[in-house]
């Protein structure tokens, strides 16, 4: 591990600890940075950075300013490595997220945070894993995964994810028919079953999001450009609509024109299409002009979007002490 101390935009000092290792796997280890907020002096809550690339490509350094949105949430950020798709298919990358969850809760004391208030948040490719994250969390053991008694459970308090796709064999059969010469067989979402969604249906469903929405999810918090020709908006909308229908709270931005990508930082593509992505362009724009709908208020508003509505949403959902938090809640609930 490795240890630094940048400066937020404010002059605090946010400090990191490099390349821990939360779980080994036959293609190595799997590394996480956590980021403090300044002034951290008893536990703090986590959220759980996940990186986009289609899930064949990127790593843990993809992502936004952790160190800010440390600062501005007063939660530690840990961004984390998965195996990508290259490596491992498909349920494997879930089965990491849940591992790095159980991790950081199990080690709570020692990395001075707060077990019972642990967050996701991801985009495009992470943003799907985000959502499985927090819609499998109350289950004890997945499909397939490695048995895991004793060891903490990984329920999320808060999910917030951007441009995800929650229905893999949707997202392919739109690109087969909108996209000329398409073969879904050599798409992203195939890559990651290891087949075209058509000839893996019970795969396909495991890995998409609206399969698992319950009464049992956590907070969302969903936010995709109108203007995405990788994932269309539509995947969100559809997962907000189910959310809502399940009695779970929900919020979803709908970003008038953005393209795909717009939570990177400028210069660090998610996938190598850069006429279609929009890498920097919240960060340089903020607040973007939206459209927003919430499952308590479903009539759309228009509404700003921003890196702080984000950071908003985590410190209303990982510090309030209202029936969604789990604040004064014993541990012992999110044991397996």
């Amino acid at each position: 591990m490795n240890l630094s101390d940048p400066e937020t935009a404010n002059g605090g000092q946010v400090r990191v600890v490099t390349d821990i290792v939360y779980a080994s796997r036959p293609s190595g280890d799997l590394l996480l940075d956590l980021y403090y907020p300044p002034r951290a002096q008893n536990r703090v809550p986590v959220v759980l950075w996940l990186h986009g690339g289609g899930w064949f490509t990127g790593d843990r350094t993809l992502a936004p300013d952790l160190a800010r949105h440390a600062a501005a949430t007063g939660c530690a950020v840990a961004s984390i490595e998965y195996r990508l798709s290259g490596q491992a298919l498909f349920p494997a990358q879930l089965f990491d997220v849940r591992e790095a969850i159980r991790f950081l809760r199990a080690g709570a004391e020692r990395l001075g945070l707060e077990p019972r208030a642990v967050g996701v948040w991801g985009a495009s490719a992470g943003g799907h894993l985000a959502a499985l994250a927090g819609l499998t969390g109350h289950l004890a053991q997945l499909p397939g995964e490695p048995a895991t008694d004793g060891e903490p459970g990984a329920a999320v308090q808060a999910v917030a994810e951007s441009y995800g796709p929650v229905d893999l064999a949707a997202v392919v059969a739109e690109a087969e028919a909108t996209i000329p010469g398409m073969n879904g067989a050599s798409s992203p979402e195939a890559r990651l079953l290891g087949g075209h969604p058509d000839t893996l249906p019970d795969l396909a469903r495991y890995a998409s999001p609206l399969s698992w929405v319950s009464a049992a999810a956590p907070p969302f918090q969903i936010s995709h450009g109108t203007g995405d020709t990788l994932v269309s908006h539509r995947q969100s909308e559809l997962l907000h609509a189910a959310l809502s229908a399940a009695g779970v709270s929900s919020e979803l931005y709908l970003v008038d024109g953005y393209r795909h990508g717009f939570l990177n930082p400028p210069g660090l593509l998610d996938v190598q299409l850069r006429a279609v992505m929009d890498d920097g362009r919240l960060l340089a724009e903020e607040p973007a002009p939206s459209l927003r709908r919430t499952s308590a208020e479903p009539d759309v508003k228009e509404a700003g979007f921003g890196f702080e509505d984000i950071e908003v949403f985590f410190r209303r959902h990982l510090f309030a002490e209202t029936p969604e938090s789990t604040e004064g809640q014993p541990l012992d609930q999110y044991r397996s």
